[in-house]
């Protein structure tokens, strides 16, 4: 991942500086902003459903695969036979852990 689209979803995630998607429109403008924020939206939405797998009594596992280093994590929710297969970058991980 490039280190300015990883330092810019870490900003977008800092509750006590936030980055205001307003202010920093030239920013979001570039290729790099724009995955970014992709990145952003997708680990945020995982991280709500991990919080609402937990609060409803569903599992979630994550599974480390050796040969590419890629992260599959799985949040499964009985109470509604639904179940999310999400596969991640070892630093979208951290990423997620940081949220």
């Amino acid at each position: 991942m490039d280190p300015f689209v990883r330092r810019l979803v870490q900003r977008m995630s800092d509750p006590a500086r936030p980055l205001s998607r307003n202010k920093h429109f030239h920013t979001f403008e570039s290729p790099e902003g724009r995955a970014a924020l992709k990145i952003f939206k997708r680990l945020t939405a995982l991280k709500r459903d991990m919080h609402d797998c937990q609060k409803f009594g569903g599992s979630c596992s994550v599974q480390k695969h050796e040969a590419d280093g890629k992260v599959r994590v799985e949040i499964t929710l009985e109470r509604i036979r639904s179940r999310r297969t999400v596969t991640l970058e070892p630093v979208e991980l951290e990423l997620l852990e940081g949220l």
